[in-house]
């Protein structure tokens, strides 16, 4: 994906052409990106994003989707022009109904409207286009749409929407979204939040709608067609429930129906711990054709490998554990991704001690004996791994032992008071590291500096794991720790779990 700015464009040319009138403007060009330092090219500045209505057309056969986006965003700067993140062949731009002049290049969807746009100012951004996606490369010739035998797939991390709608792309500027996808009739077209039903058309198509009303992140918007049982109901909680499986699971189906369909269940755990499910659809779809599975707001998608063994609730607490941190608190930068993984890896050990399969503090003793003081692992550190680790190993496990470490400082009862309080205070908004290290300290009432620089900033293998008695780490005897029953799927969980880095 891409960070490209946050720009609006111009309103109708006569008004806007009125406002600049006789005035010094300071209008200029909205930046070509946030300013995240490990993805300097994504997402853009000069506006925010409020809300995509995307409306496609697509035809499995050959590839090709076709439709309109509309974005309603406001301008935060005067401007002469800016930027949207995208990447499919464009036929035309509107800016508030009049046609605006527009250049893409490498990604970079940069719109000139007509007479400029003034600060605040409300903007309709109208961009028609049509391409075969999976044909489409970024500069680093690299496609994130993935064309299967039955439909595609537009899911990924850090990006995606560049492969099928334009957009503000950074998860500093969510907005809500309708996803209207027509496909041929007897072809599933599955997205984000509560699904508001189909359209028959008379070509023999048929239009699936789904509208997410929380904000959420351009990259936490996927799209996922072909031939699919869906299965629909209501949670506990009163909320409407999709899952989606392929029809191509074979012999993974029934393990993989056994995991998801427990979805709502594990949800009401997690909400014990975390504070309140934060969205308004529940669900999860499990394909072939992904290799990981990413936490899509709502729905999140599970390759079928990850049943291969079986069922396994793990990497379904591991996604939905994302529904809080990285979904509804956002990272502020793609630095920040230890808010994500590491609290998303620590639902697993959480899970884990309920199911009675090993405690949270087993699974830490075992984790930090399975990496030696010499592995590289504990060279790659959680709080700042860089571009190129931002889903290395460490990010998960060294980043869910940082969490058991915090755990074990303040208590349980100041550690899950942390957690609520941090969902409450940030929910559906973006965040830093040093934000939640502040807010711990706030709320236990200790100074933690020395704890997150040792598990998060410091690189080697702290002197002990988390938890563990210090008389226990003394004993010459001691040796690795009994390997607790959920640590093998757990481990198949996070084999699969990183591959989406590219």
């Amino acid at each position: 994906m891409s960070i490209r700015s946050k720009t609006t464009t111009a309103v109708a040319s006569a008004a806007a052409m009125t406002l600049f009138v006789g005035t010094a403007l300071a209008a200029s060009p909205g930046a070509p990106g946030v300013g995240d330092p490990y993805f300097p090219a994504y997402g853009n500045g000069g506006y925010d994003v409020s809300h995509y209505d995307i409306r496609l057309n697509y035809n499995p056969t050959g590839d090709q989707l076709s439709g309109t986006t509309t974005i309603l965003a406001k301008a935060t700067q005067d401007l002469t022009q800016f930027n949207l993140d995208f990447l499919l062949k464009v036929k035309s731009v509107r800016v508030n109904n009049v046609p605006a002049t527009y250049v893409s290049d490498g990604g970079e969807l940069t719109l000139t409207p007509r007479g400029g746009v003034r600060k605040g100012q409300d903007l309709t951004i109208v961009v028609t286009y049509a391409d075969t996606p999976s044909a489409v490369k970024d500069a680093k010739g690299f496609t994130a749409w993935t064309k299967t035998p039955d439909g595609a797939l537009a899911i990924g991390e850090p990006e995606i929407a560049s492969w099928w709608f334009p957009s503000n792309d950074h998860p500093t500027d969510k907005a809500t979204f309708d996803v209207n996808v027509a496909v041929p009739n007897g072809v599933e077209a599955i997205s984000n939040g509560t699904f508001v039903g189909q359209t028959r058309q008379i070509n023999g198509w048929t239009r699936w709608n789904w509208r997410s009303t929380k904000p959420q992140a351009t990259y936490l918007t996927f799209l996922t067609i072909g031939q699919f049982e869906l299965r629909q109901g209501t949670a506990p909680n009163g909320q409407p429930y999709v899952n989606a499986y392929s029809e191509r699971l074979g012999d993974n189906a029934d393990a993989a129906k056994a995991s998801i369909e427990r979805t709502p269940e594990i949800n009401e755990f997690l909400a014990e711990s975390f504070g309140p499910y934060p969205f308004e659809a529940q669900g999860g779809v499990v394909t072939p054709n992904l290799g990981y599975a990413l936490e899509n707001q709502t729905r999140p998608t599970y390759d079928t490998a990850f049943f291969r063994r079986g069922a396994n609730t793990y990497v379904v607490a591991h996604e939905l554990g994302h529904q809080w941190f990285g979904d509804s608190v956002s990272v502020h930068h793609w630095r920040d991704i230890w808010l994500n993984e590491g609290f998303a890896s620590y639902a697993e050990f959480l899970w884990s001690e309920y199911i009675g399969e090993g405690t949270a503090q087993e699974n830490a003793d075992f984790t930090y004996d399975l990496y030696p003081a010499e592995d590289p692992f504990w060279q790659v550190l959680p709080g700042d791994p860089g571009s190129s680790n931002v889903f290395h190993g460490a990010v998960y496990d060294r980043g869910a032992l940082t969490v058991h470490a915090l755990r074990v400082a303040v208590g349980d009862d100041k550690f899950f008071e942390i957690l609520k309080t941090w969902q409450q205070e940030k929910r559906y908004k973006d965040a830093t590291i040093e934000e939640f290290i502040a807010l711990s300290e706030r709320v236990s009432g200790q100074q933690l500096d020395q704890l997150f620089q040792t598990w998060l900033f410091t690189k080697g293998k702290p002197a002990e794991a988390p938890g563990r008695a210090a008389a226990e780490v003394a004993a010459k005897s001691l040796s690795v720790k009994a390997e607790p029953k959920s640590r093998a799927k757990i481990q198949l969980t996070h084999e699969l779990l990183g591959a989406h880095e590219h």
